[in-house]
């Protein structure tokens, strides 16, 4: 192909280009400020002179790098650009000769490229040129063309590169004649040569399915049949694969499955119990014409796809076997969750899920038992030998079925387990009851009395992994039946559980005493306290630093925390013996080896400071505050993600406890808490290919094409402060006027806290209380009204989370009421009415929505049922939003004509209609 750009820029390119990748940093430094310096001045020309590389190198190295280095580059922001629009790319720079020739540049790449690696490359930047392109509404009418040719191709390399085309790009062919495209897609999936070819086929189906409209969808139908058909004949090397590709489709347009449920359960269920006789095969209901593909199963025998001809390593072929287990596993309750009430009407469904899962949670290896207690419970190396999928999946599966479809099957195996000789089917049976509680929790409480009898003996078990389990699968109840189970079965629960607080195991005490934490969560003061005197004393014993790992003091002191927390003064009598041990932790604990010791103890002072009178606390609050101080005063390992948040937090307690009498420490305790509330947010950005970005105490989202990567510790320490500064404000009032200025200015911006709901909310109700403050310290100035009520009214017009909506509101009220009525001016009451009008209007299409979606499932339909959990959900969020917003318009007019607004929109909530439905049949 004739050079595109002057010999002079490709021989500069490929100099750079062989920089890049040289190991050398600062010679890679170089070349990467060289790349930068000459995009920012002939973008064009280094555009394309790396898509003619791409075709030109001799190496498939460095043509690959070409092409992942072109992908990269052409939708960046130009460098230098004060551009902020992320949207604004290079791309966005080029005329569009240069784009024509860019595009010609790699059609020929995709048609002439030998290399398979280096071709998918290229399929990878097309399909990004082909979307931005249409997204700016540029056709790219050739690449349609070239890819229906190459699905011709006598090379399997080029169709399978067509059909990853129309992948990554489906809107390619969603304006062409239905019948067309599937004609192309099921040669694809029928491909006799290469299993490459149905699998970039099979994905491609799924784009456009994906992305099809209702009309599109009916007519595709068939389709479903030569998807599904792909699966029988072939070997667990491909059949993951293929079953993970499915999966998303099961998730978008779960209906489409509906025809094919009988016969996917008796091939799925073969494969997620492979020890199973699966059964005679249902027959599949034909609603198409018989020339229309029949899916079935078994395959039929003369099927050769994906034959294998070589003798696999039984090793390898058991992980691949387990592997497609997973992936079929995956596929069954990604579909469950999708459509629950598809699903529910598929007979043996439920029963071959339950049991998958549960045989699962029993493979376990039987030796491993020293290793295992001799392990730190965070650095456990037998982690990777339970397989945690499996009580994930029967967890999600508990929580989209609910109880009624999934306790019968279920507590059909797990009495047997419990029972069973062999300790592996004891914990799984304990661990399963722990995975279904959340989902099955209504109709669980029902025959709690049954479960608790069930789990309670297991915590006496010769094994110690069994004894464990009974611990977690308690405190995990303690949680999806909180209060419940407290209430009713708390002798039960604490006769099992405090002797367990002594078991012999470090690992098995620590466990009990982490289900206590459960337990004290949802525990009524007058059922914990009789119970104090034992469950202290043998906390305390796990204190002993000369017999106790350290794992084991954390969590003592953790659960130590929690049972002050719930008994309030009624720890009183035990304080004595416990904050000395707690202070000499703080004195003593130093290295990085007890950080966690010594910020669980730090959380653990300032939760005893509290529950206890101040007049106890007292003379250990100097002892205390000194340790603190002299903890923030060293120097901050930048590992170290947790000792600035504790710090914080422990110093809101200690102002809790402390009362009036805080207020000399706020010069020490301000301008660190200052800092970590104005703390910006921590974001990174990656391409999806790139690798590395998965990295410890961050979080990351996927979007257009790019990971966003948040460094969750530092926006967890603002939302520490943001609370901290919500407490030093309302315990100290006038105290804290001093800085009521700088924490406005943290506050009014913290509202558009995009990254954070619990920094928002706290901004919301630290305003009013620091309008408070000001008013009775007198450093309240007009200024800081007038903002705090323009940004909250401001921030009301756009709003689209309704919980937040009603803290606006709450907020704005609030505010209204410490300044006065009178600083409402014209302008912000005006402001305040359009806001309401506009939050009323989007409640009411929000609900009119909804309601058209359930009369469109039809009275009977099961989806109805199982929709009504999440709209009563959304439904009784709103329902916040308007009381508050109630309440601020009957402060503005008890009568305003809004009010009958807000009445009509209520009316239009279906959970109010469903309850009424609900009364007259009880009635009748």
């Amino acid at each position: 192909m004739e050079p595109v750009v002057p010999p002079e820029i490709t021989a500069e390119l490929t100099q750079i280009l062989a920089n890049l990748v040289l190991g050398d940093n600062e010679i890679r430094s170089n070349a990467e400020k060289a790349v930068n310096d000459r995009l920012a001045h002939t973008p064009e020309l280094y555009l394309l002179a790396l898509a003619q590389f791409a075709i030109a190198a001799d190496t498939e190295v460095m043509r690959s790098f070409s092409l992942v280095l072109l992908r990269r580059l052409l939708f960046r922001s130009p460098p230098h650009s004060t551009q902020k629009d992320p949207r604004f790319t290079l791309y966005d720079h080029m005329p569009n000769h240069s784009l024509s020739t860019l595009e010609r540049l790699l059609l020929h790449s995709l048609s002439h490229e030998p290399s398979d690696s280096v071709r998918r490359k290229t399929v990878d930047t097309v399909c990004d040129l082909a979307n931005t392109a249409m997204n700016r509404g540029r056709p790219w009418h050739a690449l349609q063309a070239q890819a229906f040719n190459m699905t011709q191709a006598d090379v399997p390399g080029f169709r399978e590169c067509a059909f990853r085309v129309f992948s990554g790009c489906p809107n390619l062919v969603m304006d062409l004649q239905t019948e067309a495209v599937l004609s192309v897609f099921q040669k694809g999936l029928q491909d006799t040569q290469s299993v490459d070819v149905r699998l970039a086929s099979l994905r491609a189906c799924v784009s456009y399915l994906s992305s099809s409209d209702i009309a599109q969808l009916s007519r595709s139908l068939p389709l479903l049949y030569s998807m599904l058909d792909t699966l029988p004949s072939l070997p667990n090397t491909h059949l993951k694969t293929f079953l993970s590709s499915l999966t998303p489709l099961c998730t978008s347009h779960p209906q489409l499955f509906a025809p094919h449920l009988g016969a996917l359960l008796s091939f799925l269920r073969a494969l997620i119990m492979p020890t199973v006789d699966p059964g005679p095969t249902p027959t599949v209901a034909k609603p198409f014409p018989a020339t229309t593909p029949t899916f079935s199963f078994p395959p039929h025998p003369h099927s050769q796809h994906g034959q294998q001809t070589d003798e696999p390593d039984p090793d390898e072929a058991d992980e691949e076997k387990e592997q497609v287990r997973r992936s079929a596993l995956e596929l069954m309750v990604s579909l469950s969750e999708a459509a629950p009430g598809m699903v529910k009407r598929v007979d043996g469904w439920t029963a071959a899920l339950v049991r998958a899962c549960l045989e699962g949670m029993a493979e376990l290896p039987e030796d491993g038992l020293d290793i295992w207690l001799d392990a730190d419970p965070s650095e456990d190396p037998t982690d990777d030998t339970y397989h945690l999928i499996y009580d994930h999946a029967l967890d999600r599966f508990a929580c989209a079925m609910g109880g009624k479809e999934v306790l019968p099957p279920a507590f059909q195996h797990i009495p047997s387990m419990l029972a069973s000789y062999d300790w592996r089917q004891r914990h799984a049976g304990l661990m399963a009851i722990a995975a279904i509680a959340e989902g099955t929790s209504k109709i669980m409480q029902i025959e709690l009395g049954k479960v608790v009898a069930l789990v309670t003996p297991m915590f006496k078990d010769a094994h110690p992994r069994v004894r464990y389990a009974a611990s977690q699968c308690l405190g995990q109840l303690c949680t999806d039946l909180e209060e419940i189970i407290q209430e009713k079965h708390h002798q039960q629960l604490f006769s099992a559980l405090i002797p367990a607080l002594e078991a012999p195991e470090h690992r098995v005490h620590a466990h009990a005493a982490a289900a206590l934490i459960n337990f004290c969560e949802g525990v009524e003061h007058d059922t914990l306290v009789p119970y104090l005197d034992p469950i202290i004393e043998r906390l305390l014993k796990m204190l002993d630093a000369s017999r106790e790992k350290c794992y084991c003091q954390e969590q003592a002191i953790t659960s130590l925390a929690m049972v002050a927390d719930a008994s309030e003064s009624t720890f009183e009598k035990y304080y004595a013996s416990i904050m000395p041990l707690l202070l000499s932790v703080l004195e003593n604990a130093h290295g990085a080896d007890h950080l966690k010791l010594r910020v669980k103890a730090m959380e653990c002072a300032g939760l005893i400071a509290i529950a206890v009178h101040r007049d106890i606390f007292r003379p250990d609050a100097r002892p205390l505050i000194d340790a603190l101080i002299r903890i923030q005063n060293t120097p901050v390992d930048p590992s170290d993600t947790m000792l600035a948040t504790y710090l914080i937090a422990t110093w809101a307690k200690i102002c809790q406890a402390l009362g009036p009498e805080f207020e000399p420490y706020l010069p020490v305790v301000m301008p660190p808490l200052l800092n970590a509330a104005s703390a910006k947010a921590d974001v990174s950005i990656y391409d999806e290919d790139e690798p590395n970005h998965d990295r410890e105490g961050w979080e990351t989202i996927s979007m257009d094409g790019q990971i966003v990567g948040i460094r969750t510790s530092t926006i967890e320490e603002k939302c520490q402060a943001f609370d901290t500064l919500v407490i030093y404000c309302n315990t100290l009032g006038a105290r804290f006027g001093p800085y009521l200025s700088q924490s406005l200015e943290l506050a009014l911006p913290a509202l558009l806290f995009y990254f954070h709901e619990g920094v928002r909310e706290a901004a919301c109700r630290l305003i009013p209380l620091l309008l408070s403050c000001g008013k009775t310290s007198g450093t309240l100035t007009a200024q800081m009204i007038t903002a705090s009520l323009h940004q909250l009214v401001k921030r009301l017009r756009t709003e689209p989370d309704p919980s937040f909506v009603g803290s606006l509101y709450r907020s704005t009220a609030d505010s209204l009421r410490v300044v006065g009525m009178g600083f409402l001016t014209p302008d912000l009451a005006d402001g305040l009415l359009d806001a309401t009008k506009a939050q009323l209007t989007t409640l009411a299409e929000r609900r009119k929505i909804r309601s058209s979606r359930v009369q469109g499932h039809g009275q009977t339909d099961e989806s109805t049922e199982d929709d009504r959990e999440e709209i009563a959900l959304l439904e009784e969020m709103e329902e916040f939003a308007l009381e508050d917003m109630e309440k601020t318009l009957r402060l503005l007019d008890a009568q305003h004509p809004l009010l009958i607004a807000v009445a009509s929109v209520r009316e239009l909530g279906l959970s109010n209609r469903w309850e009424r439905e609900d009364e007259g049949g009880d009635q009748c």
